[in-house]
């Protein structure tokens, strides 16, 4: 793992977690010079398609299309993302590797128990990196996370904010579809909820977001602190 400082670092439970809630914003921001940073928790090696070494792949694709910085996997168990500290310490050590100024995780609410329990470590960690005298492996230096964002995965909540993504949607729908066996329906598929249109049902999300907020794509995202307005009300 190199030590290669990142503005933004979200964090999955999965490879395509991150891409299903944020993929837009991250093309977004990376096309602005931003450095992004995403940590897959497990290597989804309970995936009723695809196998560890595929996911691996498939998830590198997505990660270059999205011009990714840096992409790495903590090899949790899958299924197994209790709240322990070990994986609290390794977060937090990636934490205060990559110093990132914000971190994203999965939102809470989300049928698959892996993506709230992923949230509450993140969570966890982030307080936990920013404490002097909390040991980790291998940094110690503390960093403090300026702010946490959660997105959504299987869900349709409404936003704390917005990002306008209509000039990316392309690029998510691009990394999406990187992940062919998760998502695509073939004759060796399992019969899943994600191969039987889920990318359109993100798509059709990500639009009716955008039709929220008067854009035709975004992404919608929550926060547990008021959101500080650094522009005036009216205009730029």
């Amino acid at each position: 793992m190199k030590d290669k400082h990142v503005h933004i670092l979200a964090f999955g439970a999965h490879a395509d977690d991150v891409e299903i809630g944020m993929a837009g914003t991250i093309a977004k921001l990376a096309s602005e010079g931003k450095q992004i940073g995403i940590c897959d928790l497990t290597d989804a090696d309970l995936s009723s398609n695809g196998n560890v070494m595929l996911r691996k792949e498939e998830a590198a694709r997505a990660a270059d299309i999205l011009a990714v910085s840096v992409r790495i996997s903590l090899g949790f168990p899958d299924r197994g993302l209790l709240l322990n500290e070990e994986y609290i310490r390794k977060i937090a050590d990636v934490i205060r590797l990559y110093k990132p100024q914000v971190v994203f995780a999965p939102y809470f609410e989300d049928r698959h128990p892996d993506h709230g329990n992923c949230a509450r470590l993140v969570e966890e960690a982030v307080f936990s990196a920013g404490i002097r005298k909390y040991k980790t492996d291998r940094c110690a230096d503390p960093h403090r996370v300026e702010k946490v964002y959660f997105y959504m995965i299987n869900g349709f909540h409404t936003p704390d904010f917005t990002v306008d993504i209509s000039s990316f949607i392309d690029k998510k729908l691009a990394a999406l579809r990187a992940y062919q066996s998760q998502f695509e329906l073939s004759e060796q598929s399992y019969n899943t909820p994600l191969v039987n249109g889920y990318i359109e049902t993100v798509e059709a999300r990500e639009r009716m977001f955008g039709k929220l907020v008067g854009v035709t794509y975004a992404e919608g995202f929550k926060a547990k602190v008021p959101i500080l307005l650094k522009h005036d009300l009216i205009g730029e």
